[in-house]
C-alpha cells in the first residue's frame, strides 16, 4: 500500500518545541506538514507556490504576528482561500484585529479538537494499493 501525501499543512509557530511537535504529530496521522516560524516566513512560503490545504497559525509571534499575517493572506486572492484555525494562548484574539473567519483553538492545544478540525477542513491524504 501506497501512500499519497495531501496537500501540507503550514504550522506557523514562533515557540520551535511546539512547532516540531505539532508537525510530529500531523505527520504521525500521515498528513504533510511544513514550519514557518513567523508570519513572514509563512508568506515567503505560499508566495513561493506551495499552497497548503490548512494554515495553523499562533497570533503572537516576533517580527509578523499572526493579525499581519491574516491581513495580507486576504489581500491575496488565491491565499485567501486557504482556511486557517488560530492557536493562541491569548484569550481574547479577537482583540488585536479581525481574523476572518478562522477557527480559534486555545493553547495549550487539545489535539483532538485540532485533528476533528482538520478532518473538517481537509480532506485525509488518499491511500493507494
Amino acid at each position: 500500500m501506497r501512500r499519497t501525501e495531501s496537500q501540507p499543512i503550514l504550522v506557523v509557530e514562533d515557540d520551535e518545541d511546539l512547532r516540531h511537535a505539532m508537525l510530529e504529530l500531523l505527520r504521525g496521522f500521515g498528513r504533510g506538514a511544513i514550519g514557518a516560524a513567523n508570519g513572514q516566513q509563512a508568506l515567503g512560503i505560499l508566495r513561493r507556490g506551495i499552497e497548503p490545504c490548512v494554515i495553523l497559525l499562533d497570533l503572537m509571534m516576533p517580527g509578523m504576528d499572526g493579525w499581519t499575517f491574516r491581513r495580507e493572506q486576504m489581500r491575496d486572492r488565491r491565499l485567501s482561500r486557504i482556511p486557517v484555525i488560530v492557536v493562541s494562548a491569548d484569550s481574547d484574539p479577537l482583540r488585536g484585529g479581525s481574523l476572518l473567519g478562522a477557527d480559534v483553538l486555545s493553547k495549550p492545544l487539545n489535539f483532538d479538537r485540532l485533528l476533528a478540525l482538520l478532518e473538517r477542513l481537509s480532506p485525509p491524504p488518499s491511500v493507494h494499493t
